[in-house]
């Protein structure tokens, strides 16, 4: 078996450098989230961004949920790799970061990203009620309602459609069994809620903080 690779910052870089380049409203948004100091860490990895734009563009997808968004950067990513008929709704609670977020959408001329600001679970039984139907649902948001986002998705997609889950490897620390502190233990339990779930046919990526990539049987 070969030997895994430790994927170190120094190697992260190295790959992200040698992969597609990012748009320069891409570059913009990460650079305004490093002025943001520690909630930088609410974005996705560039090589999750870059794994998202691939994934998109071979798959016919058209039609994005994210539960999740933070400042932008992922949803750009996403409707920047959509074709032209193309969809994408942004769901998250935070004004101030939706707000910051739309004025890259608008900076970078994207019309496909529709922000829904209120909390996800209302407008994911809203979106239910209305029966729409997404080809990919990509969930980013806070770890308490990882189960309850996931249960919703469900219902939104139909056979074949993905759901992807991000951080599911918290640092590593889901493979310590001594570690049991409360949102370590949320994401082992979340994992385990996915293993069992034989909806799906599931595998978890070691991109970033990782991904699960989830398909509707």
């Amino acid at each position: 078996m070969p030997k895994s690779l430790d994927l170190t910052d120094n190697l992260e870089k190295y790959i992200v450098d040698h992969s597609e380049d990012l748009s320069d409203i891409q570059k913009e948004i990460l650079d305004y989230n490093l002025s943001l100091g520690d909630q930088k860490k609410l974005q996705i990895s560039i090589s999750q961004a870059q794994f998202l734009q691939t994934l998109i563009k071979i798959s016919d997808i058209k039609k994005v949920l994210e539960i999740g968004s933070f400042t932008g950067f992922s949803a750009l990513t996403m409707a920047l790799s959509l074709p032209g008929d193309g969809s994408l709704i942004s769901l998250d609670k935070n004004t101030e970061f939706s707000k910051k977020a739309k004025t890259f959408y608008d900076k970078a001329n994207v019309n496909k990203i529709t922000q829904i600001i209120k909390p996800a679970i209302e407008s994911l039984k809203d979106l239910e009620n209305s029966k729409r139907k997404f080809d990919l649902v990509f969930i980013d948001a806070d770890k308490e309602n990882y189960i309850n986002y996931y249960e919703k998705s469900i219902e939104l997609i139909d056979k074949n459609g993905l759901i992807i889950i991000d951080n599911v490897l918290w640092h590593g620390e889901v493979a310590d069994k001594s570690k049991n502190d409360k949102f370590t233990k949320i994401i082992k339990d979340f994992n385990k809620h996915i293993k069992n779930d034989n909806r799906v046919i599931k595998n978890i990526l070691p991109i970033g903080d990782g991904l699960t990539i989830c398909i509707k049987k």
